[in-house]
């Protein structure tokens, strides 16, 4: 059976369903995005250790390589010199007597503050958390710990460190895991934040070996209906203006706005032991509030690279482009899970206080495989057929909200058998939604198609910019210049290759647009 559908899919793509995909370039497995990372093979879920070092950007994950399910981890290896075309690498980590290899990071220790750089190489030093397995199963609590491994080449092989763990579970505490660690310039040490359960703790370093708890933070604020994991803590500019601020990313599972897995995110001071929230920002948890990087099902455990050159200063992020709610069910076979296209974060003072936006890097214009259709004062009452042959496709539409009557309207992916996918803005709720309840295949779970997905309209101008990439699998869609983020997967039984612009209520009008047929990413 999945072989007859893997060459009904290949069959479409030959016969032109994908315009921008040949026999020759066609990776033949159905649902395997065009241009999204995925594993050679098995099982993926978050990333790790994202670092950048001499023209590369190292991109390590969480990867069971012996199942398309999760099982002991490893951290798989991909590396990037444009953040598009991936070459994957040998495992970096293997599971050891300590325990499986869980979530981390990786920074570049230019200094040689930990000593183990030798010859004049520069040590990439790898921080993850080691989860013992027989420890959880005898209901111990301190089962998880931090550890740290080198390498000298490059990140090619990896050393793991002698004196292992350089932080010890101590306090005994469950769910004691996923490192993120960066140089702070002011107080000359390394910061490492991690998850202890329900908030994440602060700890300090002059050499990544030796560790010093700093503080605690997260337990009355933002949502606590699930397990606090791979925080994020890092300095931005806020645009526009002379002013800083920190944010703090956090994800959680469950407890995001549409159900399972998501990340908040949090906007106030860091002095080098302490973050401390504006208090304007986040509510207290009495009134169950967060704010949310994504309001999609299929962005979690975001965290940002390390060491990208200040010549380019921007502070980049990769999720993991699933939910927990059905990761381990979803309808693709010899390997499971993708990532988010690669995002830069920027920080924006709205109505509504700091607001984090994130945006595909500008290196995604690469894909394009040429100038693309361009749209010019369209407007619309009913349906419009926009694209009719193609399915991974770039759309950025300008929408004059003002001179528009419509009060629903939106875009519909579509193929020959029925099933569909609609991304829409509905005025009168000033919501953004996300429907996928027709997209396709979505029995494996009763959780995956149930409802709408929606996100609140956040800037309150009377012209909407509006960002869409379709993949074969999945829709990243980014509103007012990545101010709302819906990220959200689907498994047709054929690629979508008609795109229909829909308004109801109304006359909908679109000021300006483009729409840009998309390369394929062969794997390597």
């Amino acid at each position: 059976m999945i072989k007859a559908l893997t060459y009904t899919w290949c069959l479409l793509l030959m016969l032109g369903f994908c315009s921008a995909c040949t026999p020759d370039s066609c990776n033949l497995e159905q649902h395997r995005p065009a241009y999204h990372v995925t594993p050679p093979s098995q099982w993926m879920n978050d990333p790790n250790g994202m670092v950048y070092y001499d023209g590369e950007y190292h991109l390590f994950y969480q990867h069971y390589p012996d199942s398309n399910v999760w099982g002991p981890m490893h951290w798989g290896h991909a590396v990037s010199t444009d953040l598009l075309h991936w070459k994957h690498l040998p495992i970096a980590l293997y599971p050891d007597s300590l325990g499986y290899i869980f979530s981390g990071s990786a920074v570049v220790d230019s200094n040689n503050t930990s000593g183990f750089g030798r010859d004049g190489k520069v040590p990439l030093v790898a921080i993850f958390t080691h989860h013992h397995a027989g420890l959880e199963k005898q209901q111990a609590q301190d089962f998880q710990y931090q550890s740290i491994a080198y390498s000298l080449d490059k990140g090619r092989t990896w050393t793991k460190y002698s004196g292992n763990p350089v932080i010890p579970n101590e306090r005994a505490t469950r769910d004691f895991r996923d490192p993120k660690v960066f140089w702070h310039e002011p107080t000359q040490r390394w910061i490492m934040v991690f998850a202890a359960y329900d908030h994440v703790q602060l700890w300090g370093s002059p050499d990544l070996k030796q560790w010093t708890f700093l503080s605690d933070f997260g337990q009355a604020w933002g949502a606590h209906t699930g397990v606090w994991e791979c925080p994020d803590l890092f300095e931005l500019p806020v645009e526009n203006s002379k002013e800083t601020r920190w944010v703090m990313l956090v994800s959680i599972n469950p407890g995001a706005p549409n159900g399972g897995s998501g990340t908040q995110y949090f906007v106030g001071e860091f002095d080098g032991s302490r973050f401390t929230p504006d208090t304007d920002f986040v509510p207290k948890i009495s009134a169950g509030k967060a704010v949310w990087l994504d309001y999609g099902r299929d962005n979690y455990a975001g965290v940002t690279w390390s060491d990208i050159p200040a010549t380019d200063g921007r502070r980049i992020m990769m999720g993991w482009m699933s939910n927990w709610d059905y990761a381990q069910l979803v309808p693709t076979y010899t390997w499971r899970s993708a990532m988010t296209l690669p995002r830069a974060l920027t920080l924006h003072s709205t109505p509504n206080g700091y607001q984090l936006f994130s945006f595909p890097v500008t290196e995604t214009t690469k894909l394009r495989t040429g100038p693309g259709k361009s749209i010019s004062g369209l407007s619309i009452n009913g349906e419009k057929e926009l694209i009719s042959n193609q399915s991974l496709l770039e759309l950025q539409l300008t929408i004059d909200l003002k001179q528009s009557t419509a009060s629903q309207f939106g875009l519909e992916f579509s193929n020959d058998l029925g099933e569909r996918y609609r991304l829409g803005f509905d005025k009168r709720s000033n919501n953004f939604f996300s429907d996928r309840t027709r997209s396709g295949s979505g029995t494996f779970s009763e959780k995956f198609a149930d409802k709408l997905h929606e996100a609140p309209r956040i800037l309150r101008n009377d012209t909407l910019q509006w960002s869409i990439f379709l993949d074969y699998a999945s829709a990243e869609s980014f509103a007012d210049q990545g101010s709302v983020v819906l990220t959200d997967i689907f498994f047709p039984s054929a690629p979508f290759h008609r795109v229909t612009v829909f308004s109801a209520g109304g006359q909908l009008i679109i000021s300006s647009g483009n729409i840009y047929s998309l390369k394929t990413i062969c794997r390597h």
